[in-house]
């Protein structure tokens, strides 16, 4: 059962990670959605080691790119060189050729480096020189950012942070978890000795499998009532597009198999939202200059829309 596996990853990963569980489980959302991940927070938080530690527990093939200033589309993407051996063009596939493709601080690169991205985490492919090449299943994105510093960044365009399923902050650990972390890592690295618990064919069952996951009229209705709120808040300059419906709908089904049911609940639909619908909204410059916040604006839709209820 997918509650089953989740279980498994969550535990697997808290071998390396301490705490962070409800971070854990909405990586493993994304996970079950094919979906990508931008994770975002202040420096030596755990950002880079909770990515590389999915990867090792999905059993993946995994690629880091650290991306810079001077990083070029093409040692993202791959490049056809001229081999003088054969005579011919050949194609040297690039690091986003992955199962699971870690892009550290990802606001350091350019935008065309950026740009370089698109193709692949929305249509799974790439194309180079005219030639599309498919990506491997399954394929994710795990982007990390600094909020904090700016110098030296390029912001991400909205284009590309839509892509993203889901948005989560790390968050600083509580005195005791800061206390775990420094006996866990006193004497060597665990994620050295982490393995893997599932298999990209598993991992493809499952992603199979939550989309069967029943999502009944007034839940759907739901959904998209809360997504159009968004769209008519009077705070809210921008709204969420289709394609965080679409993630919403998603994360719902995936949510509900990790927990074990087959159906979706509207609780489902409030706990995601903030995490899926956060990075695809932007307020007015009135509304930040009065210091309220998208998550509190967010929140302010949420409790407008009315929540179906079972009839008796």
């Amino acid at each position: 059962m997918i509650s089953e596996s989740a279980v498994r990853v969550r535990e697997n990963i808290q071998q390396v990670i301490v705490g962070k569980d409800e971070v854990i489980d909405m990586a493993m959302v994304a996970v079950l959605c094919e979906g990508h991940v931008l994770l975002e927070d202040v420096p030596g938080i755990g950002k880079t080691m909770l990515a590389r530690s999915i990867a090792r527990t999905l059993g993946c093939r995994f690629q880091r790119i650290q991306f810079t200033p001077d990083l070029l589309p093409s040692d993202v993407t791959g490049i056809n060189y001229f081999n003088q051996k054969n005579q011919e063009f050949e194609f040297r596939p690039g690091p986003v050729l992955s199962h699971v493709v870690l892009a550290d601080e990802i606001n350091r690169a350019t935008p065309r480096t950026q740009s370089a991205l698109l193709e692949a985490m929305q249509e799974q492919q790439i194309t180079i020189d005219g030639v599309t090449h498919r990506l491997p299943r399954p394929f994710m994105v795990l982007a990390t950012q600094n909020p904090i510093e700016l110098e030296g960044t390029f912001p991400l365009p909205e284009a590309q942070v839509d892509r993203f399923l889901i948005k989560l902050p790390m968050g600083y650990p509580t005195e005791e978890e800061e206390h775990q972390i420094l006996l866990r890592f006193q004497r060597e690295d665990p994620l050295e000795d982490l393995e893997a618990v599932t298999k990209p064919d598993e991992l493809t069952e499952m992603q199979w499998a939550v989309r069967q996951v029943r999502v009944e009229n007034s839940v759907r209705k739901y959904i998209v009532d809360v997504v159009r709120a968004t769209r008519a808040h009077p705070e809210i300059q921008l709204g969420v597009s289709p394609r965080g419906t679409l993630a919403l709908y998603k994360c719902a089904q995936a949510w509900a198999a990790i927990r074990g049911r087959e159906y979706v609940l509207p609780d489902d639909v409030k706990l995601l939202a903030p995490y899926v619908l956060t990075h695809r909204i932007i307020i007015s410059p009135a509304t930040r200059l009065r210091g309220r916040e998208i998550a509190d604006v967010l929140m302010d839709v949420i409790d407008t829309v009315p929540v179906p209820v079972e009839r008796i």
